[in-house]
C-alpha cells in the first residue's frame, strides 16, 4: 500500500527515520509529510508507534481529471464497500488547488455525492455525513489536474496521545515535543531536565522515548478500527510486540516551573501516563536551580513574549542565559522560541539551528554546548 504520514514542518527527516526503523520501504520526504509503502501491519504499526506523525493516510486512488465530472465518475468507481458500509458515517477533508474548482468545498461535495450515490445504487441506502465524529474520514487532494483520494487511518490526530488532561494556555504539541527530543539525539542514556515544564509534555515524551513505550498505548481508538477490513488479531499482535520492548528508566528525568498551577498540571499528566515513578517535578524558579548531575540535556520551551512586556521577555532570556552559563556547565541545552530578538539575550552561540513550527509560530530550535571553564569562554560566549 502507498501510505502518507503527515507531520509538522521541520520534523519530516525525524519521521522518515522513525518509519524506516519500523520497516517502511520506498520512503520519500515531502512538505510536512513522508510518503512510504507497507502492508496492513505497517499501517497499524505507524499509527501505534510513530511519535512525530500527526496522521497516517492510506492512498485509495490516484488519477488525473479534465473536467469536474471526471472527479465524480472516477470516485464513484472506487469500491468504497471494501472500507465502509451503507450505515457508516463519513466526512471529507479536501485540499484543492486547481483551476477546475473555485473552492475546496465544491470538490469535497462532489466526492461526497459520488460515495453516497454508489451506496444508494448498490444497497438503496445512502451513508450519512458526520463532520464531528465520523466512522470514516476521506482525504481529497487536488493539485491542478492530479487527484489523490486517501483514507485517514488515524482518526483523531496522533499528537492527541490521551494522557494529557490538564494544561494551561498554549500547551506544547506532543508530537513536536517528541520531535525536539529526537532531533536533539537524546535517547535516555543521560539525565534530562525541563526547568520551564508547563504541563509536563517534554518530560513525559522523554520518558516514553527512554522506556520505549509506544505513544499509541494511551489512545482509545484509531480510525482504521472502523474500516470493514480491520484485522483485530493482527493489531493485537502488533501491540503485544511493541509493548514487549518496554524497558525500565535508567536515568533521571525532571521538570520544574515557577507556576504552581503548571506543576499541578504536570503531576496530573504524568500520573495519567503511568510515569509518576519516572519523572520528578517541583515548583521552582529556574534561577534557583543548578544541575542535578555533571552531564545531561536541558530542554526549554520558554514564553515567546506574545503576552509579556518586551522588557520582561528580554530580562527572562538574559537570566536564562546566565543560569545556563553558571549552573549547567557540562550540559547540552536546547531552546525552542519564536522570538529571535529575545534569543540573542541568551548570550551564547548555538552549535545547531533548526526551524520548527509551534502552531502558527515559526520557531528556532537551538543547541548550546555548555562547556566548563576557559573552553566555555572560548567557544560558546558571543563576543
Amino acid at each position: 500500500m502507498k501510505l502518507i504520514a503527515k507531520t509538522l514542518f521541520g520534523l519530516e527527516k525525524v519521521l522518515s527515520d522513525e518509519l524506516r526503523s519500523l520497516g517502511a520501504v520506498n520512503i520519500a520526504i515531502a512538505n510536512r509529510a513522508v510518503i512510504f509503502e507497507g502492508n496492513t501491519g505497517m499501517l497499524y504499526r505507524a499509527n501505534y508507534c510513530t511519535r512525530t506523525a500527526l496522521s497516517v493516510l492510506m492512498q485509495v486512488k490516484e488519477f488525473r481529471i479534465r473536467t469536474k465530472e471526471d472527479l465524480y465518475t472516477t470516485c464513484k468507481s472506487i469500491q468504497w464497500e471494501n472500507f465502509m458500509h451503507s450505515k457508516s458515517t463519513f466526512s471529507i477533508t479536501a485540499v484543492v488547488n486547481s483551476p477546475l474548482f473555485n473552492h475546496s468545498g465544491y470538490a469535497g461535495l462532489t466526492l461526497k455525492d459520488s460515495i453516497a450515490d454508489r451506496f444508494r445504487e448498490k444497497t438503496g441506502i445512502r451513508p450519512s455525513v458526520n463532520t464531528a465524529n465520523p466512522d470514516i474520514n476521506v482525504n481529497l487532494h487536488i493539485s491542478g489536474v492530479n487527484v489523490t483520494v486517501s483514507l485517514n487511518s488515524s482518526g483523531d490526530p496522533l499528537f492527541k496521545r490521551g494522557y494529557r488532561q490538564a494544561f494551561a494556555e498554549a500547551p506544547l504539541n506532543e508530537s513536536l515535543a517528541a520531535g525536539m527530543l529526537l532531533i536533539s539525539g537524546w535517547n535516555g542514556t543521560e539525565p534530562l531536565i525541563d526547568p520551564m515544564c508547563g504541563s509536563g509534555t517534554i518530560p513525559v515524551e522523554a520518558a516514553l522515548i527512554a522506556r520505549k513505550i509506544p505513544p499509541g498505548r494511551f489512545r482509545k481508538s484509531f480510525g482504521f478500527q472502523k474500516w470493514n477490513n480491520y484485522d483485530s488479531n493482527l493489531f493485537q499482535q502488533i501491540k503485544q510486540e511493541c509493548e514487549a520492548g518496554i524497558v525500565d528508566l535508567k536515568v533521571r528525568i525532571s521538570g520544574s516551573d515557577i507556576a504552581q498551577e503548571a506543576v499541578n498540571n504536570s503531576i496530573i499528566n504524568i500520573r495519567n501516563a503511568g510515569l509518576e515513578n519516572d519523572i520528578a517535578v517541583e515548583t521552582a524558579d529556574f534561577n534557583d536551580i543548578t544541575a542535578p548531575d555533571n552531564k545531561g540535556t536541558l530542554m526549554i520551551n520558554p514564553p515567546y513574549g506574545l503576552r509579556l512586556n518586551p522588557a520582561d521577555i528580554d530580562s527572562l532570556y538574559a537570566q536564562t542565559g546566565t543560569r545556563l552559563k553558571h549552573g549547567f556547565e557540562g550540559y547540552t541545552a536546547w531552546i525552542l522560541s519564536s522570538n529571535r530578538e529575545a534569543l540573542k539575550r541568551i548570550g551564547l552561540k548555538p552549535s545547531e539551528k533548526h526551524v520548527l513550527m509551534n502552531g502558527a509560530n515559526e520557531c528556532m530550535f537551538l543547541k548550546y554546548d555548555l562547556y566548563h571553564g576557559s573552553q566555555k569562554n572560548r567557544n560558546s560566549i558571543q563576543s
